[in-house]
């Protein structure tokens, strides 16, 4: 009887010899198939917009090809291969990397938005080029200065016309105080969403933009500020404050998810206020 099953388990053993092997070929073929993939580059074009002052000719588009697999995932990531790898000579801000300082503020693919921020699309192609509407001074940046004497014109600081209750010592605010503050203070200063105004490309020299109201309309709702009514005053003209129409490009513009109409929709309530 003993003899009898082993015949029959060694039969059985045989007869799945057979199955075993091909499992084991396709297991091969799978792997073999899986290293043909990881080996086959993914490869991704980026038109980015060239122009140098060393030869002022018309600007244009150059295309770039670059294996995404060696590759992090932001467009910034992109920039900084192509930079380093492909050509040293093309041009762009950066510094943070962690959506902090606003320096890599572009345009992708016609969104303004922060390189370090906007990840890599699945598309064929992607489009980089300045943030619109400003002078460009190489490449992928712009000049700045308007924006930023734009910014300092609304003289953001606090100002006092009164000593701190206690000399030496901070000024105090309330909770509920301090939190009208929230969706102001957080501004980066990246031009984004100014740069994504209609009214800002027609007048960026008289329009204060959505960057600059923001912030005035952070130090009109802080507590601690005595020039309520000044600074109310300082931008209470036709081109400084109402060329804002509402378009609201700036919300949806905006990398830290602000909302720059609403602050400038307060000032205009605040104007009109008895």
């Amino acid at each position: 009887m003993a003899t009898g099953l082993i015949r029959r388990a060694i039969s059985r053993v045989q007869s799945s010899a057979p199955a075993a092997r091909l499992l084991v070929a396709r297991a091969h073929a799978s792997d073999s198939q899986a290293q043909q993939v990881e080996s086959k580059p993914n490869l991704k074009s980026f038109q980015i917009y060239r122009w140098t002052p060393d030869n002022p000719g018309k600007p244009e588009l150059k295309e770039y090809k670059i294996d995404l697999k060696e590759c992090g995932p932001m467009v910034l990531d992109a920039l900084i291969k192509i930079k380093n790898e492909i050509d040293p000579t093309l041009t762009f801000r950066r510094s943070c990397r962690e959506g902090i300082c606003g320096s890599c503020a572009m345009n992708i693919d016609g969104c303004n938005g922060l390189a370090c921020l906007t990840k890599i699309s699945s598309d064929s192609e992607s489009t980089i080029t300045p943030l619109p509407h400003m002078f460009v001074i190489k490449d992928l940046v712009v000049d700045m200065t308007n924006f930023y004497n734009q910014y300092k014109s609304i003289e953001p600081w606090l100002k006092r016309k009164t000593p701190a209750p206690t000399p030496g010592k901070e000024i105090p605010q309330s909770k509920s105080d301090r939190a009208k503050l929230d969706g102001m203070y957080e501004c980066i200063l990246c031009a984004c969403c100014s740069t994504s105004c209609p009214s800002y490309w027609w007048n960026p020299e008289s329009y204060l933009g959505p960057a600059a109201l923001l912030h005035a309309n952070r130090w009109i709702m802080d507590s601690r500020d005595e020039f309520t009514q000044e600074r109310l005053d300082a931008v209470n003209d036709e081109f400084k404050l109402y060329r804002c129409h509402t378009i609201l490009n700036c919300s949806r513009a905006c990398p830290k998810g602000l909302n720059p109409g609403k602050h400038i929709q307060n000032i205009k309530k605040l104007e009109m206020a008895p």
